[in-house]
C-alpha cells in the first residue's frame, strides 16, 4: 500500500498551499514559490562553503531534483537536529546525491556565515559529496527565502529565524512539481518525498523502499 507516500505527498501539498496562501499577503516584490516548469527562480550569485561561485537558478536548480532546506552555522537548537536526520537522508540516497539528487542548504545569516564558517560545518557533521551549503549577498538570500517559500506573512514570526529551519522544499523544477516536508520527520519519510518528485523513481522504482505488508 501507498499510504506512507500519500500521507507525505499530502502533507507537502497543504503546506505548499499555507506558502502561497501566505504570498497573497507579502509584498508584491517577493515572488512566491513556482508552480510551473516554465517559471523561473531568482538567478542570484551565490557561494558554496567551498568558495565556489554558483548561479542560483542556472547551475543548481534548473533541470534537477532538489532538496534544500535553511539553516545557520551558530544555530544551536534546530539546524544541528535538522542537519543529523538529513545526513540519514543522504546516506538512504547513496550515489543518487550529487548525480540525480542535489542537496543545498541556505544560510539565514550570510552576513556571518562566509564559506570558509559553512565549511567548518560541514566537517563538523561530516556532510559528504553532493549536498552543498551556500551564502551570498543578505538581500539576495532574502529574496530566495522568499522565492522558496520559506517564510510567514506575520513581520513577528518571520523575524525569528528558526522558524525557517524547520522545513525542507524539495523539486523537480522542470515540470514544477514541489513539495514540502518536516526536517525532523522520519529520514524515510523525507526520501518518500523525494521519490514522489523524481520521475526517474516513477519509471523505473529505483531508490523506492520495499512495502510492509
Amino acid at each position: 500500500m501507498n499510504t506512507r507516500r500519500n500521507l507525505i505527498v499530502g502533507l507537502g501539498a497543504g503546506l505548499f498551499g499555507l506558502a502561497a496562501l501566505g504570498a497573497m499577503g507579502a509584498s508584491t516584490e517577493r515572488q512566491p514559490m513556482a508552480r510551473s516548469g516554465n517559471a523561473r527562480f531568482p538567478n542570484p550569485t551565490l557561494f558554496t562553503h567551498q568558495g565556489r561561485k554558483v548561479q542560483f537558478y542556472e547551475e543548481l536548480i534548473r533541470g534537477k531534483v532538489v532538496v534544500l532546506n535553511m539553516m545557520y552555522a551558530s544555530c544551536g537548537r534546530n539546524c544541528p537536529t535538522a542537519t543529523a536526520n538529513l545526513r540519514k537522508v543522504q546516506q538512504m540516497l547513496g550515489e543518487r546525491v550529487g548525480r540525480e539528487v542535489f542537496m543545498y542548504s541556505i544560510t539565514l545569516q550570510p552576513e556571518l556565515d562566509q564559506p570558509r564558517h559553512l565549511q567548518e560545518y560541514v566537517d563538523k557533521f561530516h556532510i559528504g559529496p553532493g549536498w552543498e551549503y551556500l551564502t551570498g549577498d543578505p538581500q539576495d538570500i532574502l529574496d530566495l527565502r522568499y522565492a522558496l517559500g520559506f517564510y510567514d506573512v506575520d513581520p513577528l514570526v518571520d523575524g525569528n529565524q528558526l522558524n525557517h529551519t524547520g522545513m525542507v522544499r524539495i523539486g523537480y523544477e522542470p515540470i514544477g512539481r514541489w513539495t514540502m516536508a518536516p526536517a525532523l520527520t522520519d529520514p524515510e519519510h523525507i526520501l518518500s518525498a523525494i521519490n514522489h518528485v523524481d520521475p526517474r523513481v516513477e519509471l523505473t522504482g529505483w531508490g523506492m523502499q520495499p512495502q510492509e505488508s
